[in-house]
């Protein structure tokens, strides 16, 4: 079955190198970024835990959970995070969930039911599974990013869309392209032209469907 935004993200039980975590439990009241890799001791995917792992304040200013998956094991996580901590100057404190039997990855929709681990498997085996998602306190999918493998993800770019997801939930409004903190927002037309000047600072309509204003501090 697809995942698709707003379906509620299925709640498993998983294995990782802190232990068993039950997701629903695991995020709790925050938001979440789970993110996916095809294996453990890549090149690409190293760099992008290291990445993860430098953002460590970033995600906590947030209110943000993070959880890595790959689909080797325990014992390959814990040798990997070393690694990790090498390349990216950080220890990365978050659980990587040890996926593999494949059962977060299918439920995820990034590989198809039938799906396998072969003998002697190659990341191309599972190079599907290179995926973002951010998950808000509803356990609802807000947003999911799918890359190749010979391309790092931009954690830049999910913490814009993480703050603009949380900005959008917080004050009811949309945010135009390239959008980042502290700059205008786009004013739903539910809201009235009144509520929006009283709401809002340099309310302006553009268009007769676009409504833009900056957010009170």
């Amino acid at each position: 079955m697809s995942l698709r935004i707003n379906d509620v993200i299925p709640d498993l039980s998983v294995e990782t190198d802190q232990g068993t975590i039950k997701l629903h439990d695991w995020i709790g009241d925050a938001w979440a970024v789970i993110f996916s890799h095809p294996k453990d001791f890549t090149p690409v995917c190293t760099t992008e835990f290291g990445a993860v792992a430098q953002l460590a304040n970033e995600w906590a200013k947030r209110g943000t959970k993070v959880l890595g998956v790959s689909v080797d094991g325990v014992e390959e996580h814990v040798k990997w995070k070393a690694d990790i901590e090498t390349v990216g100057g950080a220890a990365p404190t978050f659980p990587i969930v040890a996926d593999k039997g494949l059962e977060l990855a299918k439920a995820f929709d990034m590989l198809p039911a039938e799906a396998y681990l072969p003998e002697g498997r190659t990341p191309n085996d599972t190079a599907t599974v290179r995926a973002v998602f951010i998950i808000g306190p509803d356990k609802k999918l807000k947003l999911s990013m799918i890359y190749p493998m010979n391309v790092g993800r931009n954690f830049a770019e999910v913490l814009r869309a993480l703050d603009a997801l949380q900005t959008s939930a917080k004050n009811g409004i949309s945010t135009p392209a390239n959008w980042e903190a502290g700059k205008d927002v786009v004013v739903p037309l539910t809201i009235s032209d009144e509520d929006a000047k009283a709401r809002f600072d340099n309310f302006q309509t553009v268009l007769p469907y676009l409504r833009t204003a900056k957010l009170r501090d």
